[in-house]
C-alpha cells in the first residue's frame, strides 16, 4: 500500500549537525560533518517510516564552504525540486555560514516548493544534542506545504534568508532575523505564522553555470580604527573584480578607505556598502543615485548578492 504521506528529501552537507565528539559532554572540540544523512535521521525515532530520501553532497565544516559546493548543491536542489512527487526539501548544513548558503539558494532557485535549511549548534553526539528536534521540524514542515521556498528551521522558529544573523558562537538559539524577527515559530508542533516574505525571480542555474574556477572574486574589507585601505588595493591587485565594504554604522568608512575605495570603482571594480553592525540595513543615500547600498543583508550576503550579480555580466 502506497504511503499517504509526502515525500521529502533530505540533502546532508555536513556541520555540527553531523558532528561526532570523543564524549557525550563534549560540545565544541567535534568532528563536523562525521555522519550521513541515514544516521540522522536515524536518531530521530519519530521519523521512522516517513517517506524519505536521504543524499550526501558534501561532508564539511561549513567554514570551508565553497563556490563548488554551492553549484553542486544549487544542482541537487533543483533536480529534486523538479521531481512532481517530492513536496519538498530538507538541506542539513553547518551553522557558521548557513546564511550565505541560503540566500544563494534563495537567489539562484526562488523555489515554489520548501526548502528548508536545518543545523545544530551541538554535535550529534552531545547528550544535550539540538540537531534531532530541528531535523523534525525541518521533516514536517517540508512535508506539510505551510512554507514555501528557501528558509532556515531551526530552534522552533522559521527565519526567511535576508536579514539573517548568526549571532552567537555556542547558544542552540543562535541565530536572529535582523529587524525582521522570524517568519514563524513553531510551538508544540503548530506553526503561528507572522509574516510571508516578498518573492523573488530566480536568476536560475544558468547564472552558475559556468566553472567554479572562473567565478569572479568578490573580497569584503571592514572599516575600523585605523583603516588606511591598504587592503583594498591588494584585493584589487590580486584581481578582484567585486569589494564589499563591511563599514561601520551605516556602512561608513575612514576617508583613506573611502579613497581606495575610489581608486578600486576607477578600475571597474564593482563596491557594495554593507554595515558591520548585526542589525540595521544599509540603505540608498538621499541625496544620490546609489545602488551600492546591500540593504538589509549582511556583508557576507553582500558578497553573495555581487557574485550572482558579477556572474550575470559575464
Amino acid at each position: 500500500m502506497q504511503s499517504a504521506m509526502p515525500l521529502v528529501v533530505i540533502l546532508a552537507t555536513g556541520g555540527t549537525i553531523a558532528g561526532r565528539a570523543g564524549s557525550r559532554t563534549d560540545t565544541t572540540g567535534y568532528h563536523a560533518g562525521a555522519l550521513t544523512a541515514e544516521a540522522l535521521v536515524a536518531a530521530v525515532p519519530e521519523l521512522a517510516g516517513r517517506p524519505l530520501e536521504t543524499e550526501g553532497v558534501a561532508a564539511i565544516n561549513s567554514k570551508d564552504m565553497d563556490s563548488a559546493t554551492w553549484q553542486r548543491l544549487a544542482q541537487r536542489v533543483a533536480v529534486h525540486l523538479a521531481r512532481p512527487e517530492v513536496a519538498g526539501l530538507v538541506v542539513t548544513h553547518g551553522t557558521d555560514t548557513l546564511e550565505e548558503t541560503a540566500y544563494f539558494l534563495h537567489r539562484v532557485l526562488a523555489p515554489a516548493k520548501p526548502v528548508l535549511m536545518t543545523a545544530a549548534m551541538r554535535p550529534a553526539t552531545a547528550v544535550s544534542a539540538d540537531g534531532p528536534a530541528n531535523l523534525l521540524d525541518a521533516v514536517n514542515l517540508a512535508g506539510g506545504g505551510e512554507v514555501a521556498g528557501v528558509h532556515l528551521v531551526f530552534s522552533n522558529a522559521v527565519w526567511h534568508p535576508i536579514g539573517l544573523r548568526k549571532l552567537h558562537t555556542l547558544r542552540v538559539d543562535a541565530f536572529a532575523g535582523s529587524d525582521c524577527g522570524p517568519v514563524a515559530r513553531l510551538e508544540g508542533g503548530v506553526l503561528r505564522r507572522f509574516r510571508t516574505p516578498a518573492a523573488e525571480p530566480a536568476l536560475g542555474l544558468d547564472r552558475i553555470a559556468a566553472p567554479p574556477a572562473q567565478w569572479p572574486a568578490v573580497e569584503i574589507v571592514t572599516n575600523h580604527a585605523g583603516a588606511d585601505g591598504r587592503l583594498v588595493d591588494a584585493a584589487v591587485a590580486a584581481g578582484a573584480r567585486g569589494i564589499v565594504l563591511a563599514g561601520t554604522g551605516h556602512g561608513s568608512a575612514s576617508a583613506p578607505l573611502m579613497a581606495a575605495l575610489d581608486r578600486a570603482r576607477a578600475r571597474g571594480v564593482a563596491v557594495r556598502r554593507a554595515s558591520r553592525c548585526a542589525f540595521g540595513p544599509v540603505l540608498a543615500r538621499p541625496d544620490a543615485p546609489d545602488d551600492e547600498a546591500a540593504g538589509e543583508l549582511s556583508a557576507v550576503q553582500a558578497r553573495v548578492a555581487l557574485l550572482l550579480e558579477l556572474l550575470g555580466r559575464g
